[in-house]
This record gives structure tokens, sequence and C-alpha cells, in this order.
């Protein structure tokens, strides 16, 4: 076996390791389950692991996907098991396969979230947010690798559905993973900056789900 694939939860308290630190989490996982990770070549050799989509500090997730490569072919089947036991809690890893396709292949991010409301009328906001959202723009100012522009995020968004709750309106969304990359907490920065009479007083995501261009499951 070459390169190796897993798919792995981040919820819980483990939400709030931020990109790097989950990075060596893992990395000492593999020592602590028994597995060697392949070093690169060269002057400064490093593990051979890499997360797809890095996620933000705060939100969680069901469906992370690491790419990684062994010194000797594992059993697959005990892989998940075995690493599992040994991260902390709120870390779980899914599945271990080898991958059929390239990460530039994943184009979508199913995401739901929870937007709070603690003295709105929950419906009346739900009845807003669908007309923000069903504009044709929605530019709004965020720091890039290049400085601070404006951004439309609106053609990132494939899907996007709201439902009032109790104190809250739940959010159900298709957002654009790669090129460009939304950000979820981009659907709560666009209501403050733009119209912050209906952005909510806190905010929670969660990526439930992988699609390739086509909206077929990515693995």
């Amino acid at each position: 076996m070459d390169k190796l694939r897993l798919r792995f939860s981040k919820t819980g308290r483990a939400i709030y390791i931020s990109h790097l630190d989950l990075m060596h989490t893992m990395q000492r996982g593999f020592s602590r389950a028994g597995y060697e990770l392949k070093y690169s070549e060269g002057f400064n050799p490093h593990p051979q692991i890499s997360i797809a989509l890095p996620l933000s500090v705060g939100a969680a997730s069901v469906c992370e996907i690491m790419d990684f490569k062994l010194k000797e072919d594992p059993v697959l089947a005990e892989l998940p098991a075995k690493l599992t036991s040994v991260l902390p809690e709120g870390i779980e890893v899914l599945e271990v396969y080898e991958p059929e396709r390239k990460v530039a292949l994943l184009k979508w991010l199913g995401i739901e979230g929870v937007l709070e409301y603690d003295e709105r009328d929950p419906a009346e906001m739900a009845a807003a947010l669908r007309d923000f959202y069903a504009q044709e723009a929605i530019v709004i100012t965020k720091r890039t690798k290049r400085g601070v522009g404006e951004t439309d995020i609106r053609p990132g968004i494939r899907e996007i559905s709201f439902e009032a709750a109790d104190k809250a309106v739940l959010v159900k969304a298709v957002i654009s993973a790669q090129e460009p990359t939304i950000n979820p907490e981009l659907l709560a920065e666009a209501l403050r900056q733009i119209q912050p009479g209906i952005a909510p007083d806190f905010a929670k995501f969660n990526r439930v789900e992988t699609y390739d261009a086509d909206m077929q499951v990515y693995r």
C-alpha cells in the first residue's frame, strides 16, 4: 500500500484543538497505536500526513479526511479502533481505506449550524434569513493571503435553508470546499457586516458530509 486515507470525527471538547495541535496529536496517536509513519526525504524530513481541509477552532465535523503513509502495510480493519483508543476524547477514526480520488476533486461541504437568538423571535429571524440569502450577491470584507479585500460569498453557497427552533434557527447548507473556500463562519459574519439586525447572538457549525463537483459523496 502507498497512500492511505482515513475519515474521522472531531466533536465535543476536541473542537477546541487547533489544526497544528491536531496534527501533532494524530502523529503521536499513530506512534502509540504501534504504527510508524513514513517521512519525506531531503534536508528537512517530516511525517507524510496531511488533512484535506483544516477545520477552524470551535467547529465540529464528522467527515474530516486525512491522508498518510506508513512504513509497513497495516490491517486496515484493525486501524480505526486502535487509533481511536489512543486519541483524545472527541476524536474518532471512522474508517481507513486506500484513496481512489485526489483531494482536488473534493468540491462541496454539507454543513449544519445553529444560530442562537436570545431575545428575538426565531420564526421572524428564519424568514429574514431566507430573504437575505436569496440575494444574487453577498459581498463581505474578509482577510486573505493578499490582505483585506471584498469577496462575494454567494456563488460559493450551492444550497441553504433555515428552520425556526427554540431560541434558535437551524441552518443546513452546501458550501464550496475549495476554489473558492467558504468557511461556514462566514455565513454568520456576512450578517454581522451587512444586516446586523438579524445576526445571531451566537453561531456554531458542524461539517456533516463531503461531495465532489457532481454532488456525489467524496471519499
